[in-house]
């Protein structure tokens, strides 16, 4: 169970990732150990995560896409291990409404993503239909998690 100092430590890392627990414990005026313990359990209890992330455009990605994809019910847990394996699949999620799955598809060209629309998902065992939607612009990307 996380609690409003759980949050704003989270918030602190958000943030600034590689910001010292030194500096989060001042801002927030309790203990390094405080944080260091939080931060510890946090990860541990799987609430939180500190990775990296990466601007897919600057390491020479050149194209982004959202699937819609419609899979046979049967199929569900056999498409989404085959979709997980996939290199250019770097976000999938179960839904509701008109989709099964949402991928998020990154291509290196154009070319890459042609090769796989008529490739790579038809190896994907069940799918019915799917829908792509090309990213022309992020407007908003948040890491928050609903705080």
């Amino acid at each position: 169970m996380t609690d409003d100092l759980d949050r704003r430590i989270v918030d602190a890392l958000v943030d600034d990732g590689r910001k010292s627990f030194v500096k989060i414990a001042r801002e927030l005026e309790v203990s390094e150990a405080t944080v260091r313990q939080r931060v510890a359990r946090l990860t541990a209890d799987g609430v939180m995560q500190i990775t990296a992330v990466t601007n897919p455009l600057k390491l020479g990605y050149e194209v982004i896409t959202m699937l819609g994809l419609s899979v046979e019910a049967a199929r569900l847990p056999d498409a989404a291990e085959a979709l997980q394996g996939f290199e250019e699949v770097t976000y999938l999620i179960a839904c509701t409404g008109r989709y099964d799955y949402l991928a998020e598809v990154t291509c290196t060209s154009s070319r890459h993503l042609l090769e796989f629309l008529n490739t790579r998902l038809g190896e994907v065992p069940g799918v019915l239909a799917s829908e792509s939607f090309g990213y022309l612009s992020v407007l908003k990307e948040s890491y928050r998690g609903g705080s």
